[in-house]
């Protein structure tokens, strides 16, 4: 188990307004001046410390955010960007070019799936998915033309937990980059040092945590965050993610209680999952040690943080699952909506959403059913009043008696 704290890393990192707040001033400004020709000239050569040119490349507000995050993933440098997306595409478009392949997990999240499986195409990007628990699967797909493993550090919607170690293993000995998605996971799972050589997160989910607004990033090596933010080549400089700055302050304030909201998130959906366990219902839960990642997740998470606020839970049918969101958010539980990360419970049903984009027949495949339900634990105070609420709602289900 490693005792690394991350908390304490972005209580640590302190940065003063101009006059001296304790929130800094956000920058509403999407160009910069000079003092004099020269140090523009210099600029557009080469990064200086504490010099601003134009908002799309850097702005104070989003660097402020950006250092934080890079604290908090225990990396070199980071970039933030306009969605999750933003920052996933950025990494693959900087890292491949035409005839390059991609290994990638075959469970994430529907949108990264349609991405690398309908629009990578188009550019001569070729992307393998395989079943990345099966390490030698992994082995058997990496070519001469493979330039990165990507996977999620917590499966979405599935909770499986990757062996970053082992993954990082196979991308050194390989001379490629492992790239790990760690939305589902941060403060609980530090990918960089596991092993990791790219860390993205969608900070619209749990970074953020009041789903006010989209927002990504991306945590790596100082060399590589400057080579996406080149002017003449960097994927985020030329393909333009820019976040707001406001919302760059925003994000900032919130990620200050991230180590307080995740130990709650993790300790409902615990007590949940147990429960639900104890119903008989079909659980997914990395924090119950009948889950398959049970074991890897307690030896590379950081401690004190739980197993995460994400579960799922398996009604049988599409019609099962239906009736069962449609009775939580009568019964006031939570919320029948896309997304997670927020402080209300958010519920859906993947196989229809958030994972429509992946086929029926590689859905089953990869044991996604159609009556599965994930569901993104809230804050809630009193959780065994929450439990009581959906035992109802499973009950009128036929999930349970």
């Amino acid at each position: 188990m490693h005792h690394y704290d991350p908390s304490s890393e972005i209580q640590d990192y302190l940065v003063f307004g101009e006059y001296g707040d304790v929130n800094p001033s956000i920058t509403d400004s999407s160009t910069y001046t000079f003092l004099n020709p020269q140090t523009m000239n210099e600029l557009f050569e080469q990064e200086i410390e504490g010099c601003f040119l134009y908002s799309r490349h850097w702005n104070p507000t989003n660097k402020y955010l950006a250092d934080a995050l890079s604290k908090l993933e225990d990396s070199e440098a980071a970039i933030v960007t306009s969605s999750g997306m933003g920052a996933i595409s950025c990494v693959v478009l900087q890292l491949c070019n035409s005839g390059d392949e991609i290994v990638s997990s075959r469970t994430i999240y529907g949108g990264t799936y349609a991405l690398f499986k309908n629009f990578l195409p188009k550019f001569g990007i070729k992307v393998k998915f395989v079943n990345t628990q099966d390490l030698s699967a992994v082995k058997k797909a990496i070519t001469k033309k493979t330039k990165l493993i990507y996977c999620e550090s917590v499966s979405n919607p599935l909770l499986e937990v990757a062996d970053i170690p082992r993954l990082s293993e196979i991308a050194n000995s390989n001379g490629i980059k492992l790239v790990v998605d760690n939305t589902f996971s941060p403060i609980i799972i530090s990918p960089i040092r596991l092993g990791a050589h790219i860390v993205v997160h969608s900070l619209t989910k749990f970074i953020n945590g009041t789903s006010d607004c989209v927002a990504g990033c991306v945590c790596s090596t100082k060399e590589f965050i400057s080579q996406l933010t080149d002017i003449n080549s960097g994927a985020s400089m030329l393909l333009g993610p820019v976040l707001d700055s406001f919302r760059a302050a925003s994000i900032m304030k919130n990620l200050h209680s991230l180590h307080i909201r995740i130990k709650k998130h993790s300790e409902n959906a615990l007590y949940l999952a147990e429960n639900f366990h104890k119903l008989g219902c079909k659980v997914f839960y990395p924090g119950l040690k009948s889950h398959k990642g049970h074991k890897l997740l307690k030896k590379i998470m950081n401690k004190g943080f739980g197993y995460g606020g994400m579960l799922a839970i398996d009604a049988g049918t599409t019609e099962q699952a239906n009736k069962v969101m449609e009775n939580m958010q009568h019964e006031k539980v939570g919320y029948l909506a896309v997304s997670l990360g927020y402080f209300k419970t958010l519920f859906s049903s993947p196989g229809h959403s958030t994972s429509s984009e992946i086929p029926e027949e590689e859905r089953k495949a990869m044991g996604l059913s159609d009556g599965l339900v994930r569901i993104s634990i809230g804050l809630d105070n009193d959780i065994k009043r929450t439990f009581k609420r959906i035992k109802k709602c499973f009950i009128q289900a036929g999930l349970c008696k």
